[in-house]
């Protein structure tokens, strides 16, 4: 069986460096993390759409389900989030990964019960603030990304790579482009210990989403993609007629007011639920353009593990030592 020791998968006991993203509507029933978690990941269960009266027995099923660490996203800014926090508290789980609002006020409340905090971040000032607060681990995000990528687009490659020479001592998974193994290869050699993958997870057959919505992404290319929401809050979609709709008022400067009432119009549950991928919100990375097929979750982890394996084997290997510098003595003077 195999492993891939990193200060992530040893922080968070899991196998392999692979992430599940926490994905509204997408992974807010057990089945995709779950599978993910069983295959030697991480399986991230979304409670942002879930009722709180569904909440205990979905908590229920994921701890059934595996003898393995698996994670619960909850965004903070959910009007009900400190409910959502009791209940977690009260029934714990391994891990949970917060986003969407600072996480100082609940860190040491789920350390008391056993639960490691990753928190999501998408700038280098949030990783030091939430460092600073004591989370465990952290996600960077960076402008590839689906959902709610950095406002000023800084890409993966670079985010990833401040964050890591900021605070090289905590433990990073790269968020926002990869979609394989040799996208793993490419977060761990800029300083993270795992990678998360969203967009490829939307076309598992366990991902809990409208088909329409799973056919928008697997038919996108890497240039499908938009980010909207300026001075709302920044969104990537797959290009549609709301984007279309959200860009023409964003180029001709229209007042935050008429903005926001086109924004709040479109919903990812319409695109997610119930298949309306012209008016809805079709969240999805530039990744989409690097994947074309609906897999099993677990043949997904399979596939990106032994990419990985092969990327590191082929890359190019130092054939003889370096040469020590001899130093000129003519400036020891």
């Amino acid at each position: 069986m195999t492993t891939i020791s990193t200060p992530v998968t040893r922080l968070l006991g899991i196998r392999l460096p692979v992430v599940q993203a926490g994905m509204s509507w997408v992974s807010s029933t057990p089945e995709l993390p779950l599978a993910v978690t069983n295959a030697g990941g991480l399986g991230v269960l979304a409670v942002g759409p879930v009722r709180i009266g569904d909440l205990d027995p979905i908590l229920q099923h994921m701890k059934d389900g595996t003898d393995s660490a698996y994670a619960v996203n909850l965004p903070l800014y959910r009007p009900n989030a400190e409910e959502v926090i009791t209940k977690l508290l009260a029934n714990p789980v391994p891990i949970i990964i917060t986003s969407q609002g600072g996480p100082r006020s609940i860190v040491q409340r789920f350390h008391d019960v056993g639960t490691k905090v990753v928190h999501v971040v998408a700038s280098t000032q949030h990783a030091y603030k939430a460092a600073e607060a004591g989370v465990d681990g952290l996600i960077v995000v960076g402008g590839e990304a689906g959902g709610h990528p950095p406002a000023d687009q800084v890409t993966s490659l670079v985010m990833l790579r401040a964050v890591a020479r900021r605070l090289p001592e905590v433990p990073l998974i790269g968020s926002g482009g990869f979609a394989d193994g040799a996208g793993l290869a490419a977060a761990l050699s800029l300083g993270a210990g795992a990678a998360q993958f969203g967009t490829r997870f939307i076309l598992s057959t366990e991902a809990n989403v409208h088909p329409a919505y799973q056919r928008a992404v697997m038919d996108a290319q890497i240039t499908d993609t938009r980010t909207v929401g300026r001075d709302i809050g920044v969104i990537r979609t797959i290009n549609n007629r709301f984007a279309e709709r959200m860009i023409r008022l964003e180029a001709a400067n229209a007042g935050l007011e008429e903005r926001r009432n086109a924004f709040t119009a479109a919903t990812l549950k319409m695109a997610a639920y119930d298949g309306d991928v012209h008016e809805g919100k079709v969240e999805a990375g530039q990744s989409a353009g690097l994947v074309d097929e609906v897999l099993d979750a677990s043949e997904i982890v399979r596939r990106i593990t032994e990419e990985y394996l092969q990327t590191v084997a082929a890359l190019p290997g130092l054939q003889a030592p370096l040469p020590v510098p001899v130093p000129d003595a003519s400036k020891e003077k």
